[in-house]
Order: C-alpha cells, then structure tokens, then sequence
C-alpha cells in the first residue's frame, strides 16, 4: 500500500517519529481496511551494534542491503513500511523509491529536520543514560555525509517535514497528520494529491524472472536426457520409439543409438537457441513442462532423421 522512509541525522528523533506515525496510521484504519497492516523496519530488528555497523563502507553497505532486501520482502498491497533508518544518501532513498515503483505503490518521506548540534546533545544524554549511542568519530562521519532530502527529486517527494527539536514528536504533530492523510486517502480518477508509482520496465525483476527460467531449463532437459539415457540401457542398443519423459508430454522418438556426448551436445545448442530467441523478443519456457515439450521437439528433429 504505501512505503514510508523516514530520513535524518543521527539521534534526530527518528524512531520517535516512526513509533508516532505507526500509531497514528493504526487509529485512523477503519473497517473497510481491516486488513491494513503498519510495519516498522528498524536497524534494531537484526539486533546489529550501530557503531559496528557504521565503522567502515564494508559493514555500512551490508547494513543498507539487508535492510532493503527486508523492506522489498515487505511491500503488498495491503500494508504500509515505514524504514527507520538514517537513509542519509540520496542513492539509497532512490532505490527505496525504485522498490516503491516496482510494487505499485505510494511513496512519501518524512524528514526529522534538527540541527546538528542538538542532534549532539541528545546523542551525549543518551550516552549518559547508558543507551545506545554513537561514538563521536562515527558521528561527526555520519553527519559530515548526511544529504539533506530535496522535495524537487522524485526519490524525496512527497516530503513532510517534522521539527523534533522545536514541536517535539507527537501522534497530533501537523508533519504526522499529513503523512497519514496522504498515506490512507482514498484514491480516484478525480484524486490529484495523492501519487500512486507506476512499475516500469526497469523496475520490473526482469532479470529474477530470467534466472528461474534458466533454471526451469536447464533443470528439465537435464531430466530428459537421463530419460533418454535409461531407455537406451533397457533397449541395449535398439531403436527407441515413444520414450515418455512425463505424463500430457510428447514422445521422444530416434532412429538409433545416440551416446551421453552427443546428447549433452544437443542440449547444450538447444539452450543456446532458447536464450537467442528469447533476446529476441519470444517469451523462454515458463515452466519445466514447456521446456520439456520444447527441447523433445527439438530432439525428434535432430534425431529423428538420422
């Protein structure tokens, strides 16, 4: 339904603001989107040390990409990912913004908008207290980086702005209530305020799709051939007519013997066919028994004339 990235400097009120928007969202779901779920995506959730995984590009890469790939296992229809996290570089809020698109859903950012300064008091108090904290030499990393959210990018649009420091952090505070007017607004042909992201080619798993029908392929002919294979130890060298490799499939039908060389040959060219015509603009095998079905027409082709 929705994807929300929540964006500021270290110790700048962002988990506040998340915990405050997920209530919100929960009081506002009326009957009719009872099954609207509102999930929080933390740094917290894989029980990670924030100075460890900030103190080199190494673990700070890992730490984005395992929160993405959570968040993009997170997006339906039917819930709405709030990702509290510093989501400092405008790359990475971009590909947020690209796993938003490819799900088909609304995108906004909610920016906590302090200034350094009180972010360094507050992450001293914590230090005092004995709650996590950053080490002064990630922090002043982390702050040197930190690019700020500008609301004339696609990836940082929508953008409410929340100012913890001056109104504090609450369900009623006017950021929160325009992020959840704009999150569960119904949408129609005459709703012009609220954008639904559209999937495009190039965020479509293209290449996902692409690998499991590699694997589709390469699985069944594999199959076939070891079918191929112990017929031919049954037939002890006779013509094989009407060799099954699986129920509803043709028949694989040769004029004479044909050794394991020559078979994975075959197989091997037959692939090599397949991946040029679906280049080409043919869709590939989109299951095991198409690819079965393909490659026994391709045998009874080669073979059958020999």
């Amino acid at each position: 339904m929705a994807l929300v990235v929540i964006c500021g400097q270290p110790c700048s009120g962002k988990s506040k603001a998340a915990l405050s928007l997920s209530e919100a969202l929960s009081e506002s779901v009326s009957e009719s989107e009872s099954k609207r779920t509102v999930k929080i995506i933390s740094e917290t959730d894989f029980h990670l040390d924030r100075n460890q995984s900030y103190a080199n590009m190494p673990n700070e890469k890992n730490l984005r990409g395992v929160l993405r790939s959570e968040v993009d296992r997170s997006l339906t229809k039917d819930n709405i990912v709030i990702v509290d996290s510093l989501n400092s570089i405008k790359g990475y809020r971009y590909e947020l913004w690209c796993l938003a698109r490819a799900a088909g859903i609304r995108y906004c950012v909610l920016f906590c908008d302090v200034e350094e300064t009180h972010c360094r008091k507050w992450n001293e108090e914590r230090r005092e207290r004995g709650e996590a904290s950053y080490d002064d030499k990630i922090f002043d990393d982390l702050s040197s980086r930190f690019e700020r959210p500008d609301r004339r990018n696609r990836w940082d649009s929508p953008l409410f702005e929340l100012w913890p420091h001056k109104d504090g952090v609450e369900k009623s505070s006017a950021a929160i209530n325009d992020a959840v007017l704009y999150l569960t607004k119904k949408v129609d042909s005459k709703t012009r305020d609220v954008k639904i992201l559209q999937p495009t080619i190039a965020t479509q798993s293209g290449k996902f799709s692409e690998a499991n029908s590699l694997y589709e392929l390469d699985r069944a002919t594999q199959e076939v051939i070891n079918a191929l294979v112990e017929a031919q130890s049954l037939a002890l060298g006779g013509r094989l007519n009407g060799v099954s490799v699986g129920q509803g499939l043709p028949t694989v039908n040769i004029l004479r013997s044909v050794g394991l060389p020559e078979l994975r040959r075959l197989r091997r060219t037959f692939i090599k066919l397949t991946g040029q015509t679906s280049l080409s603009g043919r869709p590939p095998p989109s299951d095991a028994d198409s690819a079965k079905r393909m490659f026994v027409d391709y045998l009874n082709r080669e073979l059958g004339t020999h």
